[in-house]
């Protein structure tokens, strides 16, 4: 395992560790809003110290983009930033459903190069180095073969903080429902990912997202084999928040149906309007 992926494994494991023990008593915790939809509780921010101070202690010279804390350090003097959600799926924690995560990635001169997705509940690690693929615990993870839209499990999330989009992603849900075998919406799109990187969804797409909701994410599913971009299927996805992955004969299919949907909204979104 790649030395700076040892160090990222490491401080989701710790977060982890924290986010477990407080599950156990959920009834106890400090929880506020951000927004509309949008918890956060003492774990998170516990879980983000725990993270942090663990990548610093060992990398001190890194650049961080965190959740809760947002940036530290100066991206223009490292190379190196690392991209942190320290609990991706909060709304879940908070109500006992054990669907959700740790999200870690590091940028080296703007290219993903190593990611962590930890679902704590469920003791599993996905890993990914960039051109040494894709793992779950030790096992190696490749996309799913389906090729048939018909065939597929797809997951998504809903439009759950920004609601400006939320006719556009209707009518693409209206669109693809009746083409899948079914559609999943557990709540926590770093783990959805690596969902996709595991074979278990053939495809996502979801709007809105935040680069640490999906950095982890995307490597994990490239070094599986599969493809990820925006709705035009273009890399602004960590610029946009707008995102489709999917095996490579299902990518495809998916921007086919949402092509007619997207708006010049999401359109001037993607392109940074």
């Amino acid at each position: 395992m790649h030395p700076m992926l040892t160090i990222a494994v490491r401080a989701a494991r710790r977060a982890g560790g924290i986010i477990n023990r407080a599950a156990q008593n959920l009834d106890l915790l400090n929880v506020s809003r951000k927004a509309h939809n949008d918890f956060v509780s003492e774990v998170d921010g516990a879980a983000e110290n725990a993270v942090i101070e663990t990548l610093l202690d060992a990398y001190p010279s890194h650049s961080i983009l965190a959740e809760e804390s947002g940036a530290q350090g100066d991206p223009a003097k490292s190379e190196y930033q690392w991209i942190i959600d320290p609990l991706d799926g909060t709304t879940n924690f908070l109500h006992g459903f054990p669907h959700y995560s740790v999200s870690i990635a590091l940028m080296h001169k703007n290219v993903l190069s190593q990611a962590v997705v930890y679902n704590p509940a469920a003791n599993e690690l996905f890993t990914a180095s960039r051109g040494a693929g894709a793992y779950l615990n030790d096992h190696r993870l490749r996309v799913s073969k389906r090729s048939k839209l018909g065939d597929c499990l797809i997951g998504t999330g809903f439009p759950f903080r920004e609601f400006t989009h939320a006719e556009a992603y209707l009518a693409i849900f209206k669109d693809i429902m009746p083409r899948v075998a079914g559609i999943r919406r557990p709540g926590s799109a770093a783990l959805d990912l690596a969902y996709v990187a595991a074979g278990r969804y053939d495809g996502f797409w979801e709007f809105g997202l935040s680069p640490w909701d999906m950095a982890a994410g995307c490597l994990l599913i490239t070094e599986a084999g599969g493809l990820v971009g925006d709705m035009e299927g273009n890399d602004t996805h960590l610029q946009s928040g707008n995102v489709v992955a999917g095996n490579p004969k299902v990518f495809g299919q998916l921007l086919q149906v949402i092509a007619p949907h997207l708006t010049s909204e999401l359109k001037a979104a993607q392109d940074g309007g």
